[in-house]
């Protein structure tokens, strides 16, 4: 069994002093703004395994963060690493060429997700989506692209227009405001964005009639893997199938985070209708990066030289460790049972989580797959992102920082899911269970 133990360390010298340091370096003292928890907080890995991470002052945390989700089966997997360190000695990391490992990886692929056909590279999330929606635009001819409200496509100037529900009076206002996701983001960046609301008929239907003859494509993450796993329904997806085909607009279906990790075909496997395009990410390579983005090979086709052929490339793309780790990754998925011990897993943490819930008399709701479960502090399950700002999500953040005191790793944001490994298998819930009582006990009563 993996146990835990409350931290001992809350000093945290060896944190301290690095942060200290890395604010000589870099804006905020971080590589990459979202690991910046504050002063206090701010956590440097020394090493991670399995479903462990270990801080640099040598505190442990069972992480059911994971890396913002690429982790499937289990950090250093040995499975995995042994093809990586192969295909290094063997091949080198990078050639500037073609390997037998690009049509090994995608015909992998294609056994797992007949939605694909063709498929081309990339080296993050981000680039697969770029690759996408310049490829449905080439295809179609067309500018706009609709995007649905919580979703999270990147980090590109297009895609970080949001609407800002953090800030919306909904008392006061029809529906929040779209806002740019940071600054540095030029105004003309949105003019070929549109926004709707997750599970609104109404609202896909008005974007159509408005402006349908110059959509490319709708973007959409069957499963809002930035908004707590809030997923669309079964007669919305529908709907979005049946409004494309009918108005020649390409469905894209944002897999980074779903791929590979709810299910061997991904969410399309799950809601059993198929995206023209999709983006796969995260859990393809178990934490190596890697990336991909494919669908109908007439639509595929668009990307070649000439006049009106899409651009599509990169110095890193298809790389022979990001490929070598995708193989592996891939290979295991599909022979081994491992997303049942996956879905077990996290089924069983669901259960544990709300013995405790219930027992303190908190009104609770799970969203999403076992592999990526949201929690929801409420009567019912949010129905699209506005609905998340009716749930007590404040609650949740203290629980999730009590948590975190005593070595349960999780993004205290109720739209960040809970990331399941097949290392979980191992935990102990008798004492993940223990924990999680004495951190909702504390959440409740920094209330009164």
């Amino acid at each position: 069994m993996i146990k835990t133990d409350k931290m001992s360390n809350a000093n945290k010298p060896a944190t301290n002093a690095l942060l200290k340091q890395a604010h000589n370096n870099m804006p905020m003292g971080v590589a990459d703004s979202y690991r910046y928890w504050g002063e206090e907080n701010t956590v440097f890995v020394k090493s991670s395994l399995g479903c462990t991470i270990t801080d640099a002052d040598d505190q442990q945390f069972i992480d059911f963060r994971l890396a913002y989700g690429p982790i499937i089966l289990g950090y250093r997997d040995s499975r995995v690493d042994q093809e990586v360190v192969a295909a290094i000695t063997e091949r080198g990391t990078i050639s500037g060429f073609s390997t037998e490992l690009d049509s090994e990886v995608i015909e992998l692929i294609k056994q797992m997700c007949p939605n694909i056909q063709k498929m081309r590279f990339a080296n993050s999330g981000t680039e697969a989506v770029i690759g996408a929606v310049r490829t449905a635009r080439g295809f179609t001819g067309r500018n706009k692209i609709v995007v649905v409200e919580g979703g999270f496509h990147g980090l590109y100037d297009e895609m970080m227009w949001k609407s800002d529900v953090d800030n919306w009076d909904s008392e006061t206002e029809a529906a929040p405001k779209i806002a740019a996701f940071g600054g540095g983001i030029p105004e003309a960046s949105r003019e070929h964005l549109e926004t709707v609301p997750l599970n609104d008929f109404t609202a896909i239907d008005d974007v159509f009639a408005r402006v349908g003859d110059d959509i490319a494509a709708i973007v959409i993450e069957p499963i809002l893997g930035n908004c707590g796993s809030i997923a669309s329904t079964q007669e919305y997806m529908q709907k979005l199938r049946d409004i494309c085909d009918a108005n020649g607009t390409l469905l894209i279906m944002d897999e980074v985070k779903t791929g590979f990790r709810v299910a061997k075909g991904g969410a399309q496997e799950l809601y059993g209708i198929h995206a023209d395009l999709t983006t796969y990410a995260k859990a393809m390579g178990n934490g190596y990066p890697v990336a991909a983005f494919g669908g109908r090979k007439e639509v595929m086709d668009v990307i070649s030289f000439g006049k009106n052929g899409v651009t599509h490339g990169g110095t890193y793309t298809a790389n022979m460790i990001a490929l070598s780790a995708a193989k592996a990754t891939l290979t295991i998925l599909n022979e081994t049972n491992a997303y049942d011990s996956i879905n077990k897993a996290g089924a069983d943490i669901q259960q544990v989580l709300s013995r405790v819930f219930t027992k303190h008399g908190i009104e609770h709701k799970f969203a999403g797959p076992d592999a990526m479960f949201g929690i929801h502090f409420g009567n019912q399950v949010p129905h699209n992102y506005r609905d998340w700002k009716k749930t007590d999500s404040a609650l949740y953040t203290e629980f999730a920082h009590n948590l975190i005191n005593s070595g349960i790793m999780l993004e205290p944001d109720s739209r960040e899911p809970w990331f399941i490994c097949e290392s979980h298998k191992d935990i102990d819930l008798a004492k993940l269970e223990e924990i999680a009582d004495a951190a909702m006990a504390k959440a409740i009563a920094d209330r009164l």
